[in-house]
């Protein structure tokens, strides 16, 4: 099979592409693309499967393709929605694009990412850590979870979110990560998370505290 046949044989599965802000970590505040994709290693997605789910506590709907510009795409059509979706909304020719899930990289490969760079997109990824990459991403973002094996243990920003007692937050320090951010979990107890964030980070360095700001302003 020539190479024009695979490119157009490979499907990507998306639940949703839109236009937002980065609401956590470093790029809090940034107007970005958000292309997140369908599916993830750690929970299938059903709420009645939660509990018994290696990670419990996803805020995130990544269950099948029905979200804004969601669908199954080829590389080409792909990268062409989501160059719409840049285009219609922003002037910046800064473009900065956050890939997530779920896990993306079950799906994410490097035709995808050098189609992207192409295009001139910046590229984060958000992945949940399990799977090594060597693809050519600009940013990285890890956020490991206690229950799981926890494989890629470099990037760039490492967001753990608190508290997950497993995890030594001390010798965590020393992995090859430039940022290390504490973000609250999202639960019934989220203002003493919130307090218990802060008062760690203020006397535990390097960690700082990452706020879901997009939650408290509302949007996507």
């Amino acid at each position: 099979m020539q190479k024009l046949e695979i490119l157009w044989c490979m499907m990507y599965r998306v639940k949703e592409i839109f236009k937002s802000i980065q609401g956590e970590g470093f790029f809090s505040g940034k107007e970005a693309v958000f292309l997140r994709f369908t599916g993830c290693n750690l929970w299938n997605g059903r709420k009645k499967d939660r509990v018994k789910s290696i990670c419990n506590f996803c805020d995130t709907n990544f269950v099948g393709t029905d979200g804004k510009n969601g669908g199954r795409y080829n590389l080409e059509k792909l990268v062409s929605v989501t160059k719409k979706v840049w285009n219609h909304t922003y002037t910046s020719e800064d473009k900065f694009i956050v890939l997530t899930g779920g896990e993306p990289l079950l799906q994410v490969d490097d035709l995808l990412v050098e189609k992207l760079k192409k295009e001139n997109f910046f590229i984060a990824i958000e992945t949940n850590g399990t799977i090594k990459t060597n693809l050519k991403f600009d940013w990285i973002t890890v956020s490991p979870k206690e229950n799981a094996e926890w494989n890629l243990r470099k990037g760039d920003e490492l967001k753990v979110v608190y508290p997950q007692h497993k995890f030594d937050l001390k010798k965590i320090i020393n992995l090859d990560f430039k940022y290390f951010f504490l973000q609250p979990k999202d639960e019934e107890k989220n203002r003493t998370n919130i307090l218990k964030t802060i008062n760690y980070c203020k006397s535990h360095k390097p960690w700082f505290p990452s706020f879901q700001i997009h939650k408290s302003l509302g949007i996507s």
